[in-house]
């Protein structure tokens, strides 16, 4: 985890406007779910050259780095998109995320073809992978609404055992369209659901965002859960 957190007074009785600075469907859903009505701002980020910015200076990266360097890109390209946003208010956590299939040392992201999509099941059937998400969240509030100033971020990793699916399933689920726009290629709550056999860890994670990570994130920004839920 990196982190850079000023010491700050917490305002009792505040809600915290979380803002997530990404499209995902999922993601929205997951917060919807556990009582968080985010506002959704997507970024506009070149993933690939963000990669190779951070290639050039650390060197090769690993999996879950990969889904933390552009989860924090994002969260970053969206606080700057709010500050000249007449409607940014002062009560701002901007949260961002990215997730990859870690397998055989290597990070999946969405495949975006059907071919890649094939190749990809066909390696992953009756295998283990781990699926990174990166999370990092930016405290864009004034300091009269409780603001710190702080960015930190960290990465959830949960393995998943792909059951041994036929040719024929992986065809027809490729022909869904499902797979092409989704990190590793498959969704946990969706078609691919009768093809995982099962995983280790926190399910949520699996689906675009770790809810007991973000708790614990926002715990470091001295927000409580409670702080952050819809009235």
């Amino acid at each position: 985890m990196t982190a850079r957190i000023d010491q700050s007074n917490r305002v009792a009785g505040v809600t915290v406007r979380l803002v997530l600075a990404s499209a995902s469907p999922s993601r929205r859903e997951l917060l919807h779910r556990a009582g968080v009505e985010p506002t959704v701002h997507v970024s506009d980020v070149d993933e690939d050259a963000i990669l190779e910015r951070a290639v050039a200076a650390y060197g090769p990266l690993e999996p879950a780095d990969v889904a933390l360097t552009l989860a924090r890109a994002k969260a970053e390209d969206v606080t700057a998109q709010l500050a000249g946003l007449s409607e940014a208010t002062a009560d701002a956590i901007v949260l961002g995320c990215d997730s990859v299939l870690e397998l055989d040392g290597q990070a999946l992201g969405k495949p975006g073809t059907a071919e890649r999509a094939t190749e990809r099941w066909r390696a992953m059937r009756g295998r283990t992978g781990i699926l990174h998400t990166g999370h990092w969240v930016v405290d864009d509030r004034e300091p009269d609404a409780g603001g710190t100033g702080g960015t930190l971020g960290a990465t959830a990793s949960t393995p998943i055992r792909f059951a041994e699916v036929t040719d024929e399933e992986i065809a027809a689920y490729v022909a869904s369209g499902e797979p092409l726009g989704v990190a590793g290629a498959f969704t946990l709550e969706g078609r691919a659901a009768p093809y995982i056999e099962g995983i280790e860890g926190d399910p949520s994670n699996v689906m675009g965002l770790s809810l007991p990570l973000l708790r614990l994130l926002l715990a470091e920004l001295d927000i409580p859960w409670p702080d952050v839920l819809a009235t």
